[in-house]
């Protein structure tokens, strides 16, 4: 591909890719220079260019010799339409999860329905890309725009037709997954999170509803998670722009869940569609499990899935990895799960969908991620203090930060709560605790698998520590 058909008045040169990189760059490069929270891609315009780069896409004030300069005072999002030029085409179908919580199972949800509609389905998110045969690490919830959209090109050389994908808060304020069509959108929930990064919640709210305001196609279908407070909000700017609308939720209108039963390995519910009531047994435990899969639901039904056979599909869904895992049994006979949950409010929803379940104790081991959001490590605590019997204070991710300090914030919400830094141990006294009745909960990380510790990432995995402890 030429310049020129990218870029009119570009020239000629040939295009060979995109970089954010100023290392990544190779003759015939687009290279991206944006203004970062900790480095100016603009400072790497001469080493890009005399990498091979042949076009800059930067602010007008950026300075580039040698090379194209396009010009934009948005130079992530002119980035994103030209490498979507670049990549297609990508899956015809393709949808978007936003929210704080839920957004991994919802995408792999969604992916399951349709496989079992029988189309090619793919998703991407914090797992990685996950196709019906394979997962490929990503590492990122919303990988950079480059990588995001040469995936996305790469599955539909694959054959994949209907593509679901984790749309975060970062990645929606960095324009990292835009250039493609979205049919549908998703809002799952909103509590705080990130605020290292946004300041505050209404920037952090506002992030997430460009995902509605801007990248969901203008014809395209909100599907939105009824039972949120903040759902009103996402539903009048889908009103706005002229949107069809999908509410889900025991106040929704389209998927309205009349009842939740919990059983042993999973719950009942009876949910209401068309003004008929369907029964179905969702293998999976706990309230907000529920909530992911009619969300998924949703999303399959806004993109011509039919309603009975999608609502039947529930009772097949799979364990999301990480997500209120059951990763081992204590010689007691005590369970032991792993979830993501990294938020006060995602600390209250595991242990909530845990309670139906416990004879005797919910013991609960946690911690909190250096270099983020400090002010979540006391509300953390205080939801663990609330709705746990027994709670373990550990590291989690401590990045550059000292982890005691970490674990001292945390504490202030939790102060009858046990410290035990290294988390193997914390892990190791919370299956030794448990007796007959009780319930394990090891939260944070999920699917993770390592430690960050300063600037390494020792390996470390919940679920295989958890079996090596209970074994």
């Amino acid at each position: 591909m030429r310049l020129e058909q990218l870029f009119p008045g570009g020239g000629d040169a040939a295009v060979t890719g995109f970089a954010i990189d100023h290392r990544k760059v190779a003759p015939g490069t687009i290279f991206g220079a944006f203004e970062g929270a900790r480095v100016n891609g603009e400072d790497f315009i001469p080493a890009a260019i005399e990498a091979g780069a042949v076009a800059i896409v930067a602010r007008p004030e950026a300075r580039v010799e040698g090379a194209v300069h396009i010009a934009d005072h948005n130079p992530r999002e002119c980035l994103a339409r030209l490498a979507a030029r670049y990549f297609a085409p990508f899956p015809p179908v393709a949808v978007a999860v936003t929210g704080t919580n839920g957004k991994t199972s919802t995408v792999e949800m969604t992916r399951q329905l349709w496989r079992m509609a029988g189309h090619h389905a793919a998703s991407i998110g914090t797992l990685g890309v996950t196709t019906a045969d394979e997962r490929v690490t990503t590492g990122l919830t919303t990988p950079d725009v480059v990588t995001f959209l040469s995936n996305v090109a790469g599955l539909a050389r694959e054959g994949v037709t209907h593509l679901a994908f984790e749309a975060s808060s970062h990645g929606l304020s960095q324009f990292r997954t835009e250039g493609l069509a979205v049919r549908a959108a998703a809002f799952t929930n909103l509590s705080r999170d990130h605020l290292d990064y946004h300041g505050d919640m209404a920037a952090y709210f506002t992030a997430k509803l460009r995902l509605f305001a801007q990248v969901l196609d203008a014809d395209g279908v909100a599907v939105v998670w009824r039972d949120d407070p903040q759902s009103e909000r996402v539903i009048d700017l889908a009103r706005e722009r002229g949107n069809r609308i999908v509410s889900v939720g025991e106040h929704g209108d389209d998927l309205r869940l009349v009842a939740r039963d919990p059983t042993l390995l999973g719950q009942g519910l009876t949910i209401r569609a068309g003004g008929e009531d369907h029964r179905v047994t969702l293998p999976l435990i706990g309230a907000y499990q529920a909530a992911n899969a009619l969300v998924a639901a949703g999303l399959v039904i806004a993109t011509g899935g039919e309603v009975a056979a999608t609502i039947a599909g529930l009772a097949r869904l799979q364990p999301v990895r990480g997500r209120l895992e059951r990763a081992a049994i204590a010689a007691s006979g005590a369970p032991v799960y792993v979830d993501y949950a990294h938020t006060p409010d995602a600390l209250e929803a595991a242990c909530a969908a845990l309670r139906p379940h416990v004879e005797g104790r919910l013991i609960l081991v946690f911690g909190a991620g250096g270099d983020r959001d400090t002010g979540k490590r006391a509300p953390m605590g205080q939801a663990a203090a609330a709705f746990a019997d027994m709670v373990i204070v550990t590291d989690d991710n401590p990045r550059s930060e000292d982890p005691a300090a970490i674990r001292r914030d945390v504490l202030e919400g939790a102060p009858e709560a046990r410290e035990i830094g290294d988390r193997r141990a914390a892990i190791a006294a919370a299956v030794a605790e448990a007796r007959s009745g009780d319930i394990v909960l090891i939260a944070g990380k999920g699917h993770e698998q390592g430690q960050i510790v300063g600037d390494l990432v020792l390996p470390f995995d919940d679920v295989t520590v958890a079996r090596e402890v209970a074994a």
